[in-house]
């Protein structure tokens, strides 16, 4: 991997399963400029019964690490126990994970841990699609003076399927990157895909959408792995996908081309804008009718109906039916919104 593609890589297995595990894994990462060498060692499972991590035993196992192959250490912490350990054997960095950084009072624990330490920290997303949870955890990391922060999009839980097993919302990570410029953010393509095909794609998209790194779950055997076995890599393929990622082109005639297409999207963004208003313009005066005759707000079969023809469009046109789902339903919502207002004016009006 050139060393101008990510300033940041982090990789390791999800899990510290075992003393050879581990040392296997970071033999194999041998010759990468590999930031730090990542181990999960309590592990919040969804199911009880599940593989937790090895606990406290396993940090040692990180410092060994670091004293045969000289990378940097880090694991997660979820509680001030583990940020105490974690210090105890000098870490040189720990994240707070997605289940964590949703909880502000778990946030809050971990910060005032931290405090004092000078220990580098990294916080994933939250779970569910939440811009201010996620800011609102650094903030308080800044609060309590820890001053190296970074921050992981891993993608967010869906309850419907999709092709990831998190979905990434782009939009999210391009927001909070507008609204925290000064905090290094890398892509976790290993929970955003959950499967291993994915993870390439993925790290070309961060590389094209100029994310500051990537965190890749690797293992030296990932069919053998006791958690999330789909969506870690060896080693060796990890060396191979980062050979083969394309850096990007800064070419004049580049610039110039996305200048006019971006103009172009422009002129069709103003024009959805219209059509929008006319629409909602539309939808009043729908909610009007419905006021004046005591119609129900809800038409349940033409809702279906609508929501049915709008997926089959969708992918007649080549585009993604979870698109035009989310997007028809955003409609609907703003939809059932002004009728609502007009039937709450009408009482007011009562």
């Amino acid at each position: 991997m050139r060393p101008d593609l990510f300033t940041s890589l982090i990789s390791g297995p999800c899990s510290a399963e075992s003393l050879t595990q581990v040392l296997q894994t970071a033999e194999g990462l041998q010759g990468l400029p590999l930031s730090y060498f990542r181990a999960g060692i309590w592990k919040p499972r969804t199911q009880p019964g599940a593989f937790e991590g090895i606990g406290d035993t396993g940090l040692a196992w990180l410092v060994e690490v670091r004293k045969q192959f000289g990378f940097k250490i880090c694991t997660e912490v979820a509680t001030a126990e583990h940020v105490k350990a974690a210090v105890a054997h000098q870490l040189d960095m720990v994240w707070i994970g997605a289940r964590s950084t949703v909880n502000p009072f778990t946030v809050q624990e971990i910060a005032e841990a931290l405090q004092g330490t000078d220990i580098p920290v990294m916080v994933k997303n939250p779970v569910n699609p939440d811009l201010k949870l996620w800011l609102g955890a650094i903030e308080r990391l800044e609060r309590h003076q820890v001053k190296i922060i970074g921050a992981i999009h891993r993608g967010f839980s869906v309850y419907q399927k999709t092709k990831y097993r998190n979905n990434p919302h782009w939009q999210i990570a391009i927001d909070f990157k507008q609204a925290r410029p000064d905090i290094p953010l890398i892509m976790d393509p290993s929970h955003i895909g959950g499967r291993a095909a994915l993870i390439a794609p993925l790290a070309q998209q961060a590389l094209d959408l100029h994310y500051d790194g990537l965190m890749v779950e690797t293992h030296c055997s990932p069919a053998d792995a006791l958690t999330d076995a789909k969506q870690q890599i060896s080693p060796a393929a990890l060396i191979e996908l980062l050979g083969n990622l394309a850096p990007h082109s800064k070419s004049d005639q580049l610039l110039a081309e996305l200048s006019e297409l971006r103009d172009k999207l422009s002129l069709i963004d103003d024009g959805l804008m219209e059509l929008l208003q006319e629409r909602m313009e539309l939808s009043k005066q729908i909610g009007l009718l419905k006021r004046n005759h005591n119609s129900p707000i809800l038409q349940v079969q033409r809702w279906e109906e609508t929501l049915k023809s709008t997926i089959e469009k969708a992918l007649d046109a080549d585009l993604s039916p979870e698109f035009a789902e989310q997007f028809i339903k955003m409609l609907h919502e703003e939809s059932i919104r002004i009728q609502l207002g007009l039937l709450s004016n009408k009482s007011n009006e009562a």
